[in-house]
Formats: structure tokens, C-alpha cells, sequence
């Protein structure tokens, strides 16, 4: 009887385990869009926390304030690698229900 169950279970697991490589894959081809600036930079990054594009407004360029560039370009990197992670962790709880779990993306 206790067999049953425990067979029961382990096809379970196999299943969850299944369907959560299903969904880092997915996952992995999904992208987030962020700008700053206004729009004047735009960045779109990978679930897998990739950069995929970077594209620059040639109104933002300005040679007499390059610092101004680099800090829209970080501030628009930082928020698409935030929402890249923000949107693994999300779907990812159906699995962990809300619970964390090192190492597991």
C-alpha cells in the first residue's frame, strides 16, 4: 500500500520538475522592455537576465555630457535586469509557492 502512494508521489515530482524546465525555457526566450530619459535609451532583456539590445536616441548623445548618457544607460539596464528577474521569480512561485529557494533560478 505504502508503495502506491510513494510511486504516486515520485510521478508527481517528475511531473513538477518536467513542467518547471518547460518554464525556465520559456521563460528564457520571454523579454522585458525598459526605457529612461524619456525614451531616450531603451533596453530589452532575456529572462535569463541577458541583455538582447541596447538602443540609443542620437538626441541623447551630447560629447559636452557623456555622464548623462552613461547614467540613463545604467538606469535602464538595471530596471529590464530587475523586471527580467521580477518576472522569473512570479512565475516561478506557482512551483515554490512563494517560497524561495536558493539556487533554483
Amino acid at each position: 500500500m505504502m508503495g502506491g502512494n510513494m510511486n504516486k508521489m515520485m510521478k508527481q515530482v517528475q511531473k513538477m520538475q518536467q513542467d518547471m524546465m518547460k518554464l525556465q525555457e520559456e521563460l528564457n526566450n520571454r523579454t522585458v522592455e525598459c526605457t529612461a530619459g524619456g525614451g531616450a535609451v531603451k533596453v530589452v532583456a532575456s529572462g535569463r537576465k541577458d541583455l538582447i539590445s541596447l538602443e540609443i536616441k542620437p538626441e541623447a548623445v551630447d560629447p559636452e555630457d557623456v555622464e548623462m548618457l552613461q547614467d540613463l544607460i545604467l538606469a535602464a539596464v538595471n530596471e529590464a535586469l530587475k523586471k527580467a528577474e521580477e518576472m522569473v521569480a512570479q512565475e516561478m512561485s506557482r512551483f515554490t509557492g512563494g517560497m524561495k529557494i536558493p539556487g533554483l533560478f
